[in-house]
């Protein structure tokens, strides 16, 4: 950023402050304002980010004492010094002792004005006469100590919850980049989700913001449930019986409970069932449990039983499920 952009630009229009505001004022509007404009925020807009940068600019000059200093007299020169080649010049009333005065504060330089000044008297901070004016018009590139607002960087983290840990939420504790956190994982939690905690990363650097925590989670396998989003799942193994005459079976629900399920009639394996509200419950709402019916073909058969069965086929009506099986594959 030039000296020709302080003079071009109102830092403090861009936050919505006040000239007189302090540093909390500033720094408040700043927070707020780079939330709402956020890349994260607003994916793919281009006056988003271009209103962030400007917003990141106007933070890291105004947040800086002695930057600001600098500004506010760039500002105060630009605001009506005219230039003149000297009296009788042409460039009306105002010269450049005009400027000096806008800048230190007096009606006009004066004789007694050392214009070779080139840096801060001994024990003085901040930049010398000819840095700001080198910086005004163009020749001395960015503001002395000026630094453009960088976020930090995100950083990345694993743990590994229990399934029963992952369906209710649970607190963990972490270390990153030598650092003890404690996080927040929600309710409902699947294998491999990523949580997103802001502002737990790296510092930003130049009054930027800091980056974020990025915690992938793993949740370890469950003899008979696994989380689907908010559902759960389960197999449900049911005898050939249960599945041709239908019937009413208990199933195990996450929360340690049984819930009575209808088999209908004639359910063929592969068939989902619903219990709502028997899910994980999470801020979007409370999941179901569904249940999967899977028809178990028993390996070993008594002789009363085969013969049961050698009935049951003798008294079918001889319908070949796989009839139009071999032309719906030439399909």
């Amino acid at each position: 950023m030039t000296g020709q952009d302080w003079m071009e630009k109102d830092f403090y229009a861009e936050l919505g402050v006040p000239k007189d505001a302090d540093d909390a004022a500033i720094k408040k509007a700043y927070r707020k304002l780079a939330r709402t404009y956020h890349p994260d925020q607003n994916q793919g807009d281009e006056k988003a980010e271009a209103r962030f940068k400007a917003i990141g600019e106007a933070y890291a000059v105004l947040s800086d004492a002695e930057q600001r200093r600098q500004y506010d007299a760039v500002r105060a020169m630009a605001g009506g010094a005219r230039f003149s080649a000297g009296p009788g010049g042409g460039g009306g009333a105002g010269g450049f002792e005009d400027i000096l005065g806008a800048m230190f504060g007096g009606g006009g330089a004066g004789p007694r004005v050392r214009y070779a000044q080139t840096g801060p008297r001994p024990g003085q901070g901040g930049a010398g006469f000819e840095d700001i004016l080198g910086s005004m018009f163009g020749g001395g590139g960015a503001p002395a100590g000026f630094r453009a607002p960088e976020r930090g960087a995100d950083v990345q983290a694993t743990t590994t919850l229990p399934f029963r840990t992952a369906l209710e939420g649970a607190t963990v504790d972490l270390t990153v980049d030598g650092r003890k956190l404690t996080a927040r994982i929600p309710a409902g939690v699947n294998d491999g989700q990523k949580i997103r905690l802001r502002g737990k990363g790296r510092p930003g650097a130049g009054g930027g913001e800091a980056g974020d925590l990025l915690i992938t989670v793993h949740v370890t396998e469950h003899p008979v449930f696994a989380l689907d989003g908010s559902d759960v799942r389960l197999t449900l193994p049911v005898t050939f019986p249960e599945a041709a005459l239908g019937a009413t079976v208990e199933v195990p629900t996450p929360s340690g409970e049984t819930v009575r399920m209808k088999l209908p009639a004639g359910t063929p394996s592969g068939k989902v069932l619903r219990a709502k509200g028997r899910g994980a419950h999470t801020a979007r709402g409370t999941g179901d449990l569904l249940v999967t019916v899977e028809v178990v073909v028993p390996q070993k058969l008594s002789k009363s039983a085969k013969d049961a069965l050698d009935a049951f086929a003798a008294a079918s009506d001889g319908t070949d499920p796989r009839a139009d099986l071999t032309e719906r594959a030439k399909g």
